[in-house]
């Protein structure tokens, strides 16, 4: 199943730092990234309706430096391009599926069903 997500670039109090932050079904989800010193994005902390904010520590699970720099290109653009903003969104959540709530990324379907 395709899903609309309709990412888009957001703002987030000083007390909530990183360098890129994006919403989500409309205002339901927000993603924090994070750029690592060797320029690889890593996942930072996100937050669901219902559920919370997950902080996620471990720096380590980033996404290659392929795919950080495609990620930080689209996050540049005035339009994002959904498709691949949703394919590196979940490429992340993956990595970092045993720090995020398994019921939360289920309801709002932002990983793949393996």
């Amino acid at each position: 199943m395709n899903q609309n997500f309709d990412f888009f670039k957001t703002t987030m109090p000083k007390t909530r730092k990183a360098d890129y932050y994006l919403g989500c079904l409309n205002g339901s989800v927000f993603i924090d990234f994070n750029c690592s010193e060797d320029n690889c994005i890593y996942l930072c902390r996100i937050s669901f309706d219902g559920y919370g904010c997950c902080d996620i520590d471990n720096i380590n699970k980033t996404l290659n430096h392929k795919d950080s720099q495609k990620l930080i290109e689209e996050l540049q653009k005035e339009n994002l391009d959904q498709e691949a903003i949703a394919f590196l969104v979940k490429k992340l959540i993956y990595l970092n599926k045993e720090h995020i709530w398994d019921d939360a990324i289920e309801q709002y379907g932002l990983i793949d069903k393996e």
